[in-house]
């Protein structure tokens, strides 16, 4: 039970007194008097109409003149209104806060027989409110007293208690009559002073309380069931219900303790002891006006002592932090209102009195002082929250809270305030104070929570791993690393280096894996725990593009310690990779493939390794790039120098010969020549030389090895293809000092064959081997000579029968100049038909009938017949005709020219130097003896010298 006189007394609310409205002349307002002889009163919200205009509360009037069953209007513009309700009074009001309804209970005759009015303050009959439903109060036929009345918001109930200890529940739209039943809820000995619906989701309840008694009804189960709370009660007006902030409580006020009722079970009490007269609920506070005195006969429900002119105090108490929020006296207090965010207390004299609450920043301040100055920092606190106070003023409360602890020595109790400024306070003026090595337990409760907050930072981290680490606090550690992916509040990188430094490397590893920081994890498992195994299954169990990668960059140290494993790795990795994860979806992958030539630096100093892979990749991938097959050719090659087993050696000069002949060294003729020398691989020099037609490097190779056979049998191999082969192979036996007769005469045999070189150029080869005799080149030159002879005689010949056809042609064409041609020509040379005139001949001997020559013939003194060997040797003519032109252009672009091989290369090539000889008609004056210089126009003849 907590005791009233150790609550703190604030002063959260302004009193003024209302004073009327100034008037045209600005003189001081009076203070405004409402009319005597208020009997009750309610206040409320109007139409949503009204709402942005004025609210407003009501006055039921009762005085001996003609206000007698009025109800009176009081806005905020203090300009008062009312109309007639009943005839004689009015007993009771009740105010609807969400619906603009108002209920009352009075009498419209003598004699106990209240009626029960409710009227619609939104519409109206003759200017009045609508009246839309009367009915009478009296449970049964009994007639008594209306002690109290209540109505649920959502309009479907409606409880009136009575002086009789009856209560009557209508049920239904309570506006209007068709759609409501009426029934009596509760029957008992003693009056009923206080009724308040309380709804909990679906649930309604309905608590009940008379002077000796609280009952609570389950009104959203039928029969309506019934559970009796305590076996003591209150008077009229002394209870009442708290909102949401209070759980809904029922407030029921003796004169010893306030008590509050859950449906079902008593709550919490509390100690306020003197005679209650009123008891409301506003805003989470609980308004109770009481009397000073500790005494007061009891009359009417211990109620009616409100009526005499005793001083009243008025307090305002805050049940959640435990303090009176204001206490003041009056003077014979009528009610407490709520209205327009302020309380109005109505006195019996007429006036009104405002409680204008502060703002939380005044009250905070007006209070600060006096809490921080007596170190009651939980109740500031509590004060703060209560009125919703931003969280920058609770940090600051928190910072100052935890300040004090801590220069009174309470670290524990400082760090928990410290931890509740996370996110508003610097965590650096926290850190500094609790670095020292005693208080380390602290810092670390500290940064766990700025951690668990996601607002810890590189630095926090570093400094939470360390504090473990000091502490050998290892299931800490655990379970601060070991939380899952969506409660991870810190940076994985960082903590991952302070545990490998630490010496934490399971810890680190484990991290690494989990949050896939797979550098870290493999730099830790290879550098730090030498657990090489499990780091190439690792990245095994990675995506293509990272196992790639880290293959690339620890390569080389897997293949140093575990080069077989590494190696089947990385014909995965370059044949059809899928990571090994335990996942089903694994397998469901597209295999990918790396560049297998980029992994060739891996298998430095492990050429065993290395010539496995290079001959896997080249029997399962075919397309593998160049670098793999050069790689493999040269580690064949190097294997194969070194041995020194026969028949191992054997076997590896088959294989690097083979791989020569795969045809994958096409395009590196060159460096794979280079390799095979380097290595003396002969056979393989030679057939390289072979493929790139490098015939005379075959045979100057045979030659520095002085393989004379070989020589030859180059030269026949590959003599078509280059002549000149067989020119240095006699240059080659000419220059032997050995006795080369035999090679020598079988190149001469093979030159005279096919006529190679001139004699004379033979000879003097020759003549630079002091070996070779006149015997050894006898029987060439006496071939040749004959050949020469015989060749004269044909040519002799040939010029001898040219003269004679000439002389012919020559005579013919005299006889043709000086003698009459006689055409005898019986058919057409196109028709073969005989010929009839008109007929056409030519000197050729050629006829035609007319109409035959006309068809075919293109011009009209050219025969048809004879046209295209004419033409051709037309067109012969002027070819020589021009590049008798070109030759004076020839001449000066040779002088003007800088690189004049450039320019005979060019003109070469067009042609300009191939030899024609014209025969043309003897010019006039010329005598017969000079035939041989000319040449007939009619005949050309194009010869070319042979050597």
């Amino acid at each position: 039970m907590a005791a009233y006189l150790q609550w703190r007394r604030f002063v959260f609310f302004d009193r003024e007194t209302v004073k009327e409205p100034s008037g045209p002349d600005g003189a001081g307002a009076k203070p405004f008097a409402l009319p005597p002889g208020i009997a009750v009163c309610d206040s409320g919200r109007g139409s949503l109409v009204w709402v942005f205009f004025f609210f407003f509360f009501f006055m039921c009037l009762n005085c001996d003149l003609n206000m007698e069953g009025q109800i009176w209007f009081l806005p905020r513009s203090l300009h008062l209104s009312s109309f007639q309700a009943y005839k004689l009074r009015v007993t009771h009001l009740y105010q609807l806060k969400q619906h603009s309804i108002l209920v009352s209970v009075g009498e419209d005759e003598e004699g106990i027989n209240p009626l029960v009015k409710v009227w619609n303050l939104e519409k109206r009959d003759g200017g009045n409110p609508l009246c839309t439903r009367i009915f009478p109060a009296i449970p049964g036929n009994k007639p008594t007293v209306v002690s109290c009345l209540t109505v649920h918001e959502n309009l479907n109930f409606m409880a009136i208690g009575f002086a009789d200890g009856s209560v009557v529940l209508n049920k239904g739209d309570i506006t209007r009559d068709r759609h409501s039943k009426t029934q009596i809820l509760h029957e008992g000995s003693y009056p009923v002073t206080g009724l308040a619906f309380r709804q909990s989701g679906k649930t309604t309840h309905l608590f009940v309380v008379t002077t000796e008694n609280i009952q609570s009804y389950m009104l959203s189960v039928k029969d309506y069931p019934h559970l009796e709370l305590d076996t003591h009660g209150c008077g009229l007006r002394c209870s009442s219900l708290s909102d949401p902030s209070q759980d809904l409580q029922f407030i029921v006020a003796g004169n010893e303790c306030v008590y509050l009722y859950q449906p079902d079970e008593r709550g919490p009490c509390f100690a306020f002891e003197g005679q209650k007269l009123i008891v409301h609920w506003y805003r989470g506070y609980l308004i109770i006006v009481s009397k000073d005195r500790k005494t007061s006969p009891k009359s009417e429900f211990a109620g009616n002592e409100a009526r005499n002119s005793d001083k009243q105090v008025l307090n305002i108490y805050d049940l959640c932090n435990k303090f009176i929020a204001y206490s003041s006296i009056f003077d014979d207090i009528v009610d407490v209102l709520a209205e327009w965010g302020s309380l109005y207390v109505l006195t019996r004299d007429g006036k009104i009195h405002v409680l204008q609450e502060k703002d939380t920043q005044t009250k905070l301040e007006a209070c600060k002082y006096m809490l921080f100055r007596k170190n009651l920092f939980e109740m500031a606190i509590n004060l703060a929250k209560s009125h919703h106070l931003d969280s920058d003023g609770l940090s600051e409360i928190f910072r100052q809270y935890g300040d004090h602890l801590y220069n009174k020595g309470n670290h524990d109790g400082a760090i928990q305030q410290y931890i509740r400024t996370i996110g508003k306070l610097e965590p650096s003026y926290v850190i500094r104070k609790f670095l020292d090595a005693q208080r380390i337990h602290n810092l670390t409760a500290y940064l766990q929570m700025l951690h668990l907050q996601s607002l810890a930072n590189a630095d926090h981290t570093t400094l939470l791993l360390n504090c473990y680490t000091k502490l050998k606090d290892s299931s800490k550690l655990e379970e601060f690393i070991k939380t899952s992916e969506s409660e991870v509040h810190f940076d994985v990188e960082t903590a991952i280096k302070v545990l490998r430094q630490a010496g934490y490397y399971s810890h680190a590893v484990y991290l690494a894996e989990k949050h896939e920081h797979h550098e870290w994890y493999l730099k830790i498992q290879l550098e730090d725990i030498k657990n090489y195994q499990e780091a190439l299954h690792y990245i095994g169990k990675l995506p293509f593009e990272q196992a790639e990668s880290n293959m690339k960059r620890y390569g080389k140290i897997l293949m140093h310690h575990v080069p077989n494993e590494t190696t089947e790795l990385l014909k995965i990795l370059c044949t059809d990779y899928r990571p090994s994860a335990g996942n089903e979806g694994a397998g469901m992958l597209e295999g990918k493939k790396a560049n297998s030539e980029e992994f060739i630096p891996v298998f430095a100093n492990n050429s065993r390794e290395l010539k496995a892979f290079l001959e896997h990749m080249t029997e399962v991938q075919a397309d593998s790039p160049q670098g793999v097959y050069d790689t493999l050719l040269e580690l064949r090659l190097q294997n194969w120098a070194h041995e020194q087993d026969e028949q191992m050696k054997e076997k590896l000069h088959n294989e690097a010969l083979t791989l020569l002949k795969s045809g994958r060294f096409k395009t590196v003729f060159d460096k794979a020549l280079v390799l095979c020398q380097m290595h003396s691989f002969k056979d393989g020099v030679l057939y390289l030389y072979e493929q790139g037609k490098l015939f005379q490097q075959i045979m100057h190779y045979h030659m520095q090895n002085e393989q004379y056979k070989k020589v030859i049998e180059v030269c026949e191999l590959y003599g078509d293809q280059e002549a000149c082969l067989w020119e240095q192979a006699l240059g080659y036996f000419a220059r032997k000092e050995e006795n080369c007769k035999e090679y020598i005469a079988a190149v001469l045999k093979h030159i005279e064959n096919k006529n190679l070189m001139p004699p004379l150029l033979v000879v003097q080869t020759l003549a630079h081997n002091s070996t070779a005799t006149l015997s050894v080149i006898k029987d060439y030159l006496v071939n040749k000579l004959q050949k020469q002879s015989r060749q004269i005689e044909q040519d002799e010949q040939r010029i001898q029968k040219y003269r004679e056809e000439t002389m012919r042609i020559r005579l013919e064409i005299e006889e043709l100049k000086a003698s009459p041609k006689i055409f005898q020509k019986t058919k057409c040379s196109i028709c073969t038909s005989a010929l009839e005139l008109p007929s056409v001949h030519f000197l050729c001997g050629h006829s035609f009938h007319q109409h035959c020559f006309e068809s075919y013939s293109e011009s009209d003194s050219e025969c048809p017949t004879c046209m295209p060997e004419n033409r051709k040797v037309m067109d012969m003519i002027r070819a020589q005709e021009q590049k008798r032109d070109l030759h004076d252009q020839f001449q000066h672009q040779l002088k003007c020219s800088n690189d004049g091989f450039s320019v005979v290369a060019d003109y070469f090539g067009r042609g300009v130097f191939n030899k024609l000889t014209l025969i043309t008609d003897l010019p006039s004056g010329k005598t017969a003896t000079t035939i041989e210089a000319g040449l007939q126009r009619e005949l050309l003849v194009h010869t070319k010298r042979s050597t």
